[in-house]
């Protein structure tokens, strides 16, 4: 098969199975038929059986395909990309401290507590770091094997952002519905909107901190664990 091929095949298998084992259409019968934590565990499968596969023909053919544009010349589009990288990193550890109540599993009902620090300006701070993360890319790579692979990323967190809002609010009612309606998915649009207020305690510094320290390491071993061209 074309390497482009090959690369857009196994990323939109990894779109598409994301999206359909946890549809509201499967999801539910396959609880139903096996259980919450077995599910989990199927979904995990079926996630690593693509990505695993996805990421092995990209290192193999990586810069597939023709080239639809080229900015990794231009510094401002390469600080661009440095940038969302950093945020990236930011939103992803800040999700990992202090995790959306979309991934947070409740059973009765639930009692989620007033939006805090990333959460006030995000609902969904890793989907925003996995969108961060494709775009960042993208600006530095346009061969277009490279656009479906990475592609798939921001793809993956606009997608799956709005469909858990849908799945939680139908699993827990008005009490998610109240978090959405507190909160935003696009990020600071609730601060502009005023239906949050920042404040100095939500400042989240231990992100920021680790935020900076895993770009520095990146943008250093860059070459050298993914070859190409630096980040700097």
């Amino acid at each position: 098969m074309d390497p482009t091929a090959s690369i857009a095949l196994w990323s939109g298998l990894f779109l598409a199975t994301h999206i359909v084992v946890s549809s509201s259409l499967v999801r539910p019968r396959l609880i139903a038929a096996i259980g919450e934590q077995p599910y989990r565990g199927v979904y995990s499968l079926i996630s690593f059986a693509t990505f695993i596969p996805m990421l092995i023909v990209f290192a193999y053919h990586k810069h597939a395909g023709p080239m639809l544009w080229n900015f990794r010349d231009l510094e401002p589009v390469r600080g661009m990309a440095q940038i969302l990288m950093l945020l990236a990193l930011i939103f992803l550890v800040a999700g990992l401290i202090n995790p959306s109540p979309a991934l947070v599993s409740m059973s009765g009902p639930p009692t989620p507590r007033p939006p805090r620090a990333m959460l006030k300006i995000t609902r969904h701070p890793s989907f925003i770091a996995f969108i961060l993360f494709g775009f960042a890319h993208l600006l530095m790579n346009g061969w277009l094997g490279d656009i479906f692979f990475f592609g798939c990323f921001p793809a993956l967190g606009i997608i799956g952002g709005i469909h858990q809002d849908q799945r939680k609010i139908r699993e827990l009612g008005d009490s998610y519905r109240q978090f959405v309606a507190q909160t935003s998915f696009f990020p600071g649009a609730a601060l502009a909107s005023g239906r949050q207020h920042w404040s100095r305690a939500d400042t989240p510094w231990t992100a920021i901190l680790l935020g900076i320290g895993l770009t520095i390491v990146i943008v250093i071993f860059h070459p050298i664990m993914f070859g190409g061209m630096p980040l700097r």
